[in-house]
């Protein structure tokens, strides 16, 4: 009897253990507290790009046209380019999740490489601008942006900063989604654990969210 009693609390624990494990699909996998990690993460990056674009605000108002005329020096189809190359990778980056939930593998993985494609895109792009900028010898440090007012040195040098930080996390975003393609091949990251894609998904949006405030703000205050 005391035999039976005792026995019959493990059988309700081993049931919601194998309840546990079925939820979230192996044993020890929390998705909800790596989503949770994920937002909290996502949320410092928010307070330092805000506190960027306070800076900006800042400049702007103090200088409002030595802003113009710097954002009228810079190419409005090119940015306005690199905004659809971005978009157009948060779409493929979601597809790809997508196509990963339903066990479609394969098109997961070439929607990952997509999306690491138009990275590259994006980079390439921002180089060129920055280089027709260097060849004029604007450039933060540079003797021709030391001699033009203070308003205009405000604007490039905020403008390489920016942008140049948002492409810095391009570059890491890049890096991670090959990362979580490689998981993927490897099967350790599937339809049955999928939070890890999901994050990387995240940071990306993030990461277009923040260009579609630049470009209007950099190319388009003229």
């Amino acid at each position: 009897m005391s035999d039976s009693l005792s026995a019959a609390p493990s059988a309700t624990g081993d049931a919601h253990a194998d309840d546990h494990h079925g939820h979230y699909g192996v044993p020890g996998y929390d998705p909800i507290a790596s989503r949770m990690g994920m937002w909290l993460f996502l949320f410092t990056e928010l307070l330092l790009f805000g506190a960027l674009f306070i800076a900006f605000a800042a400049y702007l108002s103090k200088y409002p046209t030595y802003f113009a005329e710097g954002s009228g020096s810079l190419n409005v189809p090119v940015g306005a380019f690199n905004t659809v190359v971005l978009l157009t990778s948060s779409l493929t980056m979601a597809l790809a999740i997508a196509a990963l939930q339903r066990g479609d593998k394969n098109l997961s993985i070439k929607m990952l490489n997509a999306t690491v494609l138009f990275a590259g895109v994006f980079c390439v792009i921002k180089a060129f601008e920055w280089g027709a900028k260097i060849e004029m010898g604007i450039y933060p440090g540079s003797a021709t942006l030391a001699a033009m007012d203070q308003g205009k040195q405000a604007f490039y040098n905020m403008y390489y900063t920016m942008t140049g930080f948002h492409a810095l996390h391009v570059i890491i975003g890049a890096g991670l989604i090959l990362w979580v393609k490689k998981r993927t091949l490897d099967d350790r990251v599937n339809p049955k654990r999928l939070v890890l894609m999901e994050n990387i998904g995240l940071y990306w949006h993030l990461v277009d969210l923040v260009w579609i405030f630049l470009f209007p703000l950099y190319y388009l205050i003229a």
